[in-house]
């Protein structure tokens, strides 16, 4: 591993969980059906093969900080994140041992944020008592929408209802922290359908939200039914207009925006997300999960089968590695830094950059907040497209160029 050159405060431990009860028509996670693995790749076999990688990840990291003091080495994680597929698919003893296993490893720093994702479907009031008792301490579940025939759309097995219940139920169980996914935009999704979503997310009493546009992924069902003219193609004016009724609901009642797509009460930002978004190291373990530490970003091998088998032979399941350059590093905090309301430092930008901000700022994208560039309220539905004309004009202020 090369020397880091960015320093960073935040570390993070990230685990997939590659199982899910049935595939949803819009997704191209790294998820399988107990149908798709057969016998021979199921949740034990993953849960043994996930602790030996953290041993190992651990060992990993120790050795190359000992041969380069330069080199990060193991940290007790500041923000776990336990992510799928459908986590609470292993139940709540899975969990636990996962969580143990992070424990016994890398360590807990004090106060750590720990989230696990859950399918409303898979829970229950004794589920998440059961997480609480065993150390987590923030939940996040896919609700996507209240509306039946926009989860039919999706192909979303959950019952309209459940996932305020399920909300309700991991308050109750002591979770101070927990986070709402909505989706916007599926083709047939209605206003209505939009202002149901937002009143049971209300209802449901959370502290996060996070609201994603939906996009079809070639190579999904739900992309070959767009193809076939079943499904009407997703249309950009909708998603502004829908993007807009969910920004002002939330924030007329104690939400906040923090990052475009996602919105917090005082105190219930996730720091394991901010981690991603201001260039923080984190070690992805699982099939298929990503890590960045230092200067190298990697990933592992996404088959579980062929995952625990990597580790059974005695390597890490890694299966590819990129060496991340200083201009990497810049062009990740641009894209990221720009979407989070704080915005960036002013001082970190090109001269080409900044005539091309100051062009942002007379048309209200872009304005100066303190020290920093951030997006204007009118210029989070342009972030996308403000990031890709600064970065443009960066390239042209590269020697050479």
């Amino acid at each position: 591993m090369g020397a880091m050159s960015v320093p960073r405060s935040v570390f993070g431990v990230y685990v997939h969980v590659p199982f899910c009860s049935t595939r949803c028509g819009y997704c191209d996670f790294n998820t399988y059906t107990a149908g798709e693995l057969g016998s021979t790749a199921g949740p034990d076999t993953y849960l043994d093969a996930l602790e030996v990688e953290l041993e190992m990840a651990v060992a990993r990291l120790a050795a190359a900080h000992e041969a380069d003091s330069d080199q990060p080495g193991p940290r007790p994680a500041e923000t776990v994140f336990i992510g799928g597929g459908t986590p609470s698919l292993i139940g709540a003893d899975g969990l636990s041992r996962v969580l143990s296993g992070i424990r016994n490893t890398f360590g807990l720093a004090p106060g750590a944020e720990i989230t696990t994702e859950s399918n409303p479907e898979s829970t229950s009031p004794e589920f998440f008592d059961a997480l609480r008792e065993s150390g987590y301490n923030r939940i996040s579940l896919g609700m996507q929408s209240a509306s039946s025939s926009v989860l039919r759309v999706l192909d979303r097995r959950h019952t309209p209802g459940r996932p305020v219940a399920a909300a309700k139920e991991a308050r109750a169980a002591g979770f101070d922290h927990v986070n709402l996914d909505m989706i916007y935009g599926t083709p047939t999704e209605t206003d209505e359908d939009v202002r149901k979503t937002l009143d049971a997310v209300l209802e449901a009493d959370v502290d996060h939200v996070s609201a994603y546009s939906l996009i079809v992924e070639d190579g999904t069902a739900m992309a070959r039914k767009v193809r076939r003219g079943e499904l009407p193609a997703p249309d950009e004016d909708v998603y502004a207009d829908r993007y807009e009724m969910i920004d002002q609901r939330l924030r007329a009642n104690g939400f906040d925006w923090y990052e475009v797509s996602n919105w917090a009460k005082p105190g219930g930002e996730c720091r394991h997300n901010m981690g991603y978004w201001v260039d923080g190291d984190w070690w992805g373990a699982g099939p298929g999960a990503h890590s960045h530490i230092g200067d190298h970003r990697f990933y592992n091998v996404k088959h579980p089968a062929r995952y625990s088998a990597q580790i059974a032979g005695g390597e890490l399941p890694i299966m590819d590695t990129e060496l991340l350059t200083a201009d990497d590093h810049h062009t990740e905090r641009v894209m990221l830094g720009l979407r989070l309301k704080q915005g960036l430092p002013a001082g970190i930008f090109s001269p080409s950059a900044h005539r091309v901000i100051d062009r942002h700022i007379d048309r209200g994208l872009l304005h100066r907040v303190g020290g920093n560039i951030a997006v204007t309220d009118a210029g989070r539905l342009l972030a996308d497209g403000i990031i890709a004309d600064i970065l443009l004009a960066e390239d042209d202020d590269l020697p050479g160029a």
